[in-house]
């Protein structure tokens, strides 16, 4: 076939089978979560370099089409009415990604990896020759499985099974797990503070101290870009007189805010891994929609930008609120910040039917009401590695339907 035929051909392919894919995803904790139509699902990059694959099932209801006599998928009233949709979505995406996140960090937590890598810089076992080390390990090994089955046994309310020694053979494939596993895994010794609190709350620790988080950073997100704008804004006079000009300063600080806030926290090596995390997950979905097979060629081929991201999500909502704003008629700090909370679900309903637009169609309006997201994207996402770009492939196969059309918008 000649060269240009075999382009054309290409170029007819992929048009034929491009589309407007409704998968979305989240960067978690080394790893990507993907929901689709029917099935959502994670993938975690485990510390021995292993992917971790989770899925589920996504509750759809279905009825026959009188037309073709197959079965659709019926989506309730809540999902389907304008404006109402939004903020639904939006809750139940921020409880998804919250749940996945907090499980992606579990899977990162090896309580044995911990103790290895401490005692092997305790030991200075890195000195010694690889005998040295393998008949150090063998030692430890033992003494630290015979320790954790009392510790089992103690935590256990029914008794357990008498313990049996493991075999040379069972260290010697555990230690090349687990010097696999270090290779990039970091941990520093634990406070005394840390050592009181786990062995008082044990493993409950860990739960607490993730609902403690989100509670700050709940609060974080109230303070920093609902309140704070308004109180600076009100200390400059010349920006209070008009309802228009208050609204588009109180706007213009929160947007500074939130790009600040996003390229600072971009300087931390565990943030950054997650925006080239982010970066894969837009990479692999615009490799989906273009109807190309899933290998690591071709994701890391595509832009890392997508019209359709959280982060284009966020801008628009503050943007909107710029022009909801306008019509804020209170003047004390408490009180507008009272009222733009209350008009913070119409606001994101607006700003996902205005997303939903973007993801659909390729315009002249859509390229425009995509473009501030676009820009932001150049903080949030970063260009991954083949490892992530396997990550996010894994994470997206399960979520793609056999039907096309039960994906596209």
């Amino acid at each position: 076939m000649p060269e240009a035929q075999k382009k054309s051909a290409e170029a007819a392919a992929k048009a034929e089978y491009a589309h407007k894919s409704k998968i979305g995803g989240q960067a978690l904790v080394e790893g990507i979560m993907m929901k689709g139509a029917f099935r959502g699902a994670m993938a975690c990059r485990l510390p021995n370099g292993e992917i971790d694959l989770e899925t589920w099932d996504i509750p759809t209801k279905f009825v026959t089409d009188p037309k073709t006599g197959k079965p659709k998928p019926v989506q309730p009233w809540y999902r389907k009415t304008p404006l109402v949709r939004g903020c639904v979505n939006f809750v139940t995406s921020m409880i998804d990604a919250y749940r996945c996140m907090m499980k992606s960090a579990e899977k990162q937590m090896d309580e044995e990896l911990d103790d290895y890598c401490l005692w092997k810089k305790k030991e200075k076992i890195d000195k010694l020759s690889e005998e040295e080390k393998k008949e150090k390990f063998t030692e430890w090994f033992f003494a630290y499985d015979e320790k954790q089955y009392q510790k089992k046994q103690k935590d256990s309310k029914e008794p357990l099974a008498p313990y049996e020694k493991p075999d040379d053979e069972a260290a010697a494939r555990r230690y090349a797990y687990l010097e696999k596993a270090s290779e990039h895994y970091e941990v520093e010794e634990p406070s005394k503070f840390g050592q009181w609190l786990d062995e008082k709350l044990g493993d409950e620790i860990f739960n607490i101290l993730m609902v403690l988080v989100m509670v700050l950073s709940i609060a974080l997100c109230f303070g920093l870009f609902l309140y704070l704008p308004r109180w600076v804004v009100s200390w400059i006079r010349p920006l209070t007189e008009s309802r228009i000009i208050r609204s588009c300063a109180e706007g213009v600080v929160k947007m500074a805010l939130f790009i600040g806030y996003m390229a600072l926290t971009g300087l931390m090596k565990s943030i950054r891994r997650t925006y080239e995390f982010h970066g894969a997950e837009h990479k692999t979905i615009a490799c989906h929609e273009a109807g190309l097979p899933l290998t690591v060629e071709n994701v890391r081929k595509q832009s890392r930008f997508h019209p359709r991201c959280g982060t284009s999500f966020i801008f628009l909502v503050l943007i909107i609120s710029i022009f909801v704003g306008c019509f804020n008629p209170f003047d004390v700090t408490w009180q507008r910040v009272a009222f733009s909370t209350l008009l913070l679900p119409l606001v994101m309903g607006i700003s996902y039917e205005l997303i939903r637009i973007a993801g659909r169609s390729d315009n002249t309006f859509t390229r425009i009401l995509s473009a501030p997201g676009l820009w932001v994207q150049r903080i949030t996402t970063k260009e991954p590695d083949d490892e992530q770009i396997q990550c996010a492939i894994t994470a997206i196969t399960p979520c793609i339907p056999e039907s096309l059309e039960d994906d596209a918008w």
